[in-house]
């Protein structure tokens, strides 16, 4: 039989024991839950005090837009859409359109003509306005272009790039043609400006050859909306007894006589017949008229070359087989298979 007291004892370790194992299995399961705890309560902190993402985009008010060259020296004109602010009078501000007469109309203000005015200029005319009708004493306008009419100028004929050319503002002649990237090679002497006035097509002729400085049109102005014409070089044609038979154009001062042309049909053949040459032209009802050419006078220098328009034919008999041709019709049929030739500036 057991003592009472060591039982007691042997009750007070087993107690002990098990509060042991317990406290250990708390202690071994509290690092798991307050790293969790730990985790779970610093997670929204990591979010809160993490620095904000930046955007690599940029907005759209933020985004820079090449303005022209040209753009100082824009015109409004008949189409333009603009936005009109009066700064601290909304009320005032507005977007209008620049009507066919080249007027725009504001809130408590009459029509306002803008139309060939810079931007610059409008702004000022407009403010002078509330000015004089006593809407206000110091108005500040500024003006936004929102939408442009015809920004473009159409350049046709002998050009490298004909086409359409961009254009916000007038520039000279010369600039457009620069635009195109110069002549051809066929390119003549003479330029047609076709532009609107008041509603009417009107058409201007200037000179100009690739041989000139450029100041016949450097100060020809055209705006937008206009057409730019360069006229083909006119060819006149050498046939027969000549070591190149064939058309030359007429370039650089558009201007050639009968001994150029025989020079660039690289001179008289063996065979040719001197006392033959003649030059065909037409009369203003279209008539062929045979004009007879001293060849031996021109070289001598006593006579002078005559000179040539486009279409002329310069023929050249041969001597060897004594055959002038018949008739002037005979002539003309030959230049359709004729090659056309240019010369190279020098």
């Amino acid at each position: 039989m057991h003592n009472p007291m060591v039982r007691r004892q042997r009750s007070i370790v087993r107690a002990a024991a098990s509060a042991l194992v317990v406290a250990g299995f708390v202690l071994a399961c509290q690092p798991a839950a307050s790293a969790q705890s730990n985790q779970t309560s610093a997670s929204p902190n990591v979010a809160t005090s993490a620095p904000p993402r930046v955007q690599n985009n940029p907005t759209p008010q933020s985004q820079l837009m090449t303005v022209p060259e040209d753009f100082a020296g824009l015109k409004l004109a008949p189409g333009f859409e603009l936005n009109v602010t009066v700064y601290d009078e909304p009320d005032l501000s507005a977007h209008v359109r620049v009507d066919k007469e080249g007027n725009i109309s504001l809130p408590f203000v009459k029509t306002i003509q803008v139309g060939g005015d810079t931007v610059a200029e409008a702004k000022q005319r407009i403010e002078d306005k509330f000015r004089t009708d006593g809407i206000l004493k110091n108005p500040q306008i500024t003006i936004d272009v929102e939408q442009f009419a015809t920004t473009s100028v159409t350049v046709m004929g002998e050009v490298q790039n004909p086409g359409k050319v961009e254009l916000l503002a007038p520039h000279s002649l010369l600039d457009v043609i620069g635009m195109t990237g110069g002549e051809t090679s066929f390119a003549g002497n003479e330029i047609e400006l076709k532009h609107s006035v008041n509603g009417t097509m009107q058409s201007t002729t200037f000179h100009y050859s690739r041989a000139d400085d450029g100041s016949t049109i450097r100060d020809v102005m055209v705006n937008p909306g206009d057409t730019v014409i360069v006229k083909r070089a006119g060819i006149v044609y050498v046939l027969g007894g000549v070591n190149r038979p064939g058309g030359y154009t007429m370039q650089e001062s558009g201007e050639l006589n009968v001994a150029e042309a025989i020079s660039l049909a690289q001179g008289l053949a063996m065979q040719a017949k001197v006392s033959g040459l003649r030059v065909v032209q037409h009369d203003t009802t279209g008539r062929p008229i045979e004009i007879p050419i001293s060849y031996n006078k021109i070289m001598d220098g006593k006579e002078k070359p005559l000179q040539l328009t486009a279409g002329d034919i310069v023929y050249v008999p041969i001597s060897k087989t004594k055959a002038i041709l018949s008739s002037t019709t005979t002539l003309i049929g030959q230049t359709a298979a004729a090659t056309i030739y240019t010369t190279k500036p020098f």
